[in-house]
């Protein structure tokens, strides 16, 4: 082997790892299709089967969504960053009306490629009363089809987009908001969580 063709294969093995996050949205090589194919998987829409997955929470446990929905509805919420004007307000409006969505019978879950000491910093900083799970390499922004690239001040950078799933206690996506804007977000997602009976069907 030539020392080009040895660079060029350490070149291929360090795009293949090197995950690293800044700003609003997450960058990663775009050259790659295991770290980007998540702009390209097919949608979701309302009336799919949620995809299941396990994350580390801020709450120091490991979160299984299949395992949250055998006794709530969710409302699974991603977005960008922590401590961001916009995810800050977002998170503090979902923790508001936190009592009302239990009420409600419905669990609340944020989700965002930052780190947990990340989420534990922000947690604590606005007293959320709803864990926030580290989904550091975006594996389950890519199964819910939140993780696009994003032009950002002239550079491409993968990352999540602001996204809220409300989820039957059979697994179903019932309500999609995208490209959320997080003015009375909050209010508009617990109104359509009022509408699930107990067994997490729309009621009549």
């Amino acid at each position: 082997m030539t020392e080009e063709q040895g660079h060029e294969e350490d070149h291929g093995q360090i795009s293949k790892i090197l995950v690293i996050f800044g700003g609003d949205w997450g960058i990663m090589p775009s050259n790659d299709p295991e770290l980007t194919k998540g702009s390209m998987m097919p949608a979701l829409a309302e009336g799919d089967k949620a995809p299941d997955f396990t994350l580390p929470a801020s709450t120091g446990e490991q979160i299984r969504l299949a395992e949250v929905l055998l006794k709530s509805n969710v409302v699974l919420y991603f977005y960008p960053k922590d401590m961001t004007p916009g995810c800050t307000a977002e998170a503090c409006s979902f923790r508001d009306l936190g009592a009302e969505f239990a009420e409600a019978g419905a669990v609340i879950l944020g989700v965002s490629a930052d780190t947990l000491e990340s989420h534990a910093k922000f947690s604590d900083k606005h007293e959320l009363n709803f864990p926030l799970l580290s989904d550091l390499e975006g594996k389950v922004a890519q199964q819910y089809g939140v993780w696009k690239e994003k032009n950002n001040y002239g550079k491409k950078k993968m990352g999540v987009e602001r996204t809220t799933f409300v989820i039957d206690k059979q697994g179903t996506i019932r309500r999609i908001y995208p490209k959320v804007k997080v003015n009375e977000h909050a209010e508009a997602v617990l109104e359509v969580v009022r509408t699930l009976g107990e067994g997490g069907e729309r009621e009549s």
